[in-house]
């Protein structure tokens, strides 16, 4: 099998000498090329694996070539050597496609792992991009876009961010682009930047050395580092306090991060994804996210959809998300029928793919036969506080037909029924929901097919509450 091959354009023939070397003791060969012409003349004559060009070359200007390879040769990774500081132009040749940068002088500790990324991208089947795990349902124009878009930014190594209303899945899509690339068997560290307390922020990013203040009794490697090699995944980045956004913004632009109590600052190989449902670009106007930042983590925006806009999937999302439920719960996925779906097709969706989810929970829950019907939805207008759930259950002595669920009316016998707002009245309706069905198993002695149609609801949605409520 012969050795991967990469291609160095650049004039100056002692760092096309450095490089050259550091490559062979990777076991990789190389070709060079002094200038644009002969650089495009070689990728056009035979096969590379990677090409790494200089930014300022004698014929032309090394995004030039970025832009060419782009449009003649696209399974090629390319990746930029610009001068020190020139942040503009780094920025710039990764908007082009460019795999990724680095900057003079090298540092050869960099530059290696960089080439060892691209080539194991190289390495893919005539470039496919695959993973396992979690993929995109629906087959919408807008979801063609989407996938069409992770593909892309798969191969780079550039700052993506993704924008979208909560609930639309921006960490899955995240996950895919980690997933679809040459970091997928590094790790993937989602960070939610407005769960983490702001006095808090720092040490949890840059971890911290032993003693550095009161408490820190051992070192402590911080979530940054922890992606060494893989994907930071920044979450609601929005929330990032200012002092935080600018030694974000050092970490992207040096690619090295400090250690609280630590005197040097240590390399690092991250690649940042981001997301928020905020306007990031209207922060920036009013001064709560800052300018350089916002260009440094948006080289690359995806939006992803709202649900609204893709209703044509929710039949494909419903029945995906019935079959993880019921695997879940150890139950037998239902149908739905056309009329439930129409009911979902109806509704807008504010909270996106997250609340079809929890309204199909609840419909499992309250389902009595083997198909989901339009009366098992329950949809409703969003609210400002917890989400209402009104509970049904039996009384007595256990005799009634309570059906119980987090959206649900009882059905025959004597029955109460009360809403509630979450918090501790939630938990006691959870006791009494439990207490009726402990009564209508030992009454039945613990045979669940005649406790649940003692209860008025299907086996399914017995075993369904009994995992839910931690019923042993």
């Amino acid at each position: 099998m012969s050795k991967p091959v990469v291609l160095v354009v650049d004039d100056e023939p002692d760092l096309v000498e450095l490089v050259s070397l550091t490559l062979s003791r990777m076991n990789l060969d190389t070709a060079s090329a002094g200038d644009l012409t002969g650089a495009r003349a070689l990728l056009k004559s035979r096969h590379f694996d990677l090409c790494l060009t200089d930014m300022r070359l004698p014929d032309g200007d090394g995004l030039d070539l970025v832009a060419w390879i782009q449009e003649n040769k696209a399974l090629v990774p390319v990746a930029v050597i610009s001068a020190h500081g020139n942040v503009e132009s780094a920025v710039r040749a990764l908007k082009l496609g460019a795999f990724d940068f680095v900057s003079k002088p090298l540092d050869l500790g960099v530059l290696r792992k960089l080439v060892a990324s691209a080539i194991k991208l190289g390495e893919r089947a005539d470039g496919e991009l695959t993973m396992q795990g979690p993929r995109l349902i629906g087959h919408s124009p807008v979801m063609d876009t989407l996938r069409t878009m992770i593909s892309r930014v798969a191969r780079s190594q550039a700052p993506v961010h993704i924008s979208g209303e909560s609930g639309t899945g921006k960490e899955l899509v995240a996950r895919l682009i980690h997933g679809s690339g040459s970091r997928a068997e590094a790790p993937f560290i989602p960070v939610n930047c407005g769960a983490i307390p702001t006095e808090l922020m720092e040490s949890e990013l840059f971890g911290y050395k032993r003693g550095s203040f009161t408490g820190a009794v051992a070192d402590s490697k911080g979530l940054i580092q922890s992606a060494e090699g893989g994907t930071l995944f920044l979450d609601e980045v929005a929330d990032l306090p200012l002092h935080m956004q600018v030694k974000l913004l050092r970490v992207i632009q040096e690619k090295t991060v400090r250690p609280l109590g630590e005197a040097r600052e240590v390399p690092v190989d991250v690649r940042i994804l981001s997301a928020t449902h905020k306007d990031l670009a209207a922060l920036v106007r009013d001064g709560r996210f800052r300018e350089d930042l916002y260009y440094r983590i948006n080289v690359i925006d995806i939006r992803v959809p709202a649900l609204r806009e893709r209703a044509e999937d929710i039949p494909d999302l419903a029945a995906a998300i019935l079959r993880r439920l019921s695997r879940r719960m150890g139950v037998e996925a239902p149908d739905i029928s056309d009329a439930a779906l129409a009911v979902l097709a109806a509704h807008s969706f504010p909270g996106n793919v997250r609340e079809l989810e929890n309204v199909l929970e609840r419909a499992l829950t309250l389902c009595i036969t083997d198909t989901i019907e339009a009366g098992d939805i329950q949809v409703r207008a969003p609210v400002l506080d917890e989400p209402v759930a009104t509970v049904a259950f039996a009384s007595g002595n256990g005799n009634g037909n309570g059906n119980g669920g987090d959206h649900g009316s009882s059905r025959g016998g004597d029955e109460a029924a009360a809403t509630v707002g979450g918090g501790a009245l939630g938990d006691q309706l959870d006791s009494i929901e439990r207490d009726a069905i402990v009564k209508a198993l030992e009454q039945t002695r613990y045979n669940k097919t005649a406790a649940a149609k003692l209860l008025g609801m299907s086996f399914r949605a017995l075993r369904y509450r009994i995992k839910k409520l931690g019923i042993e």
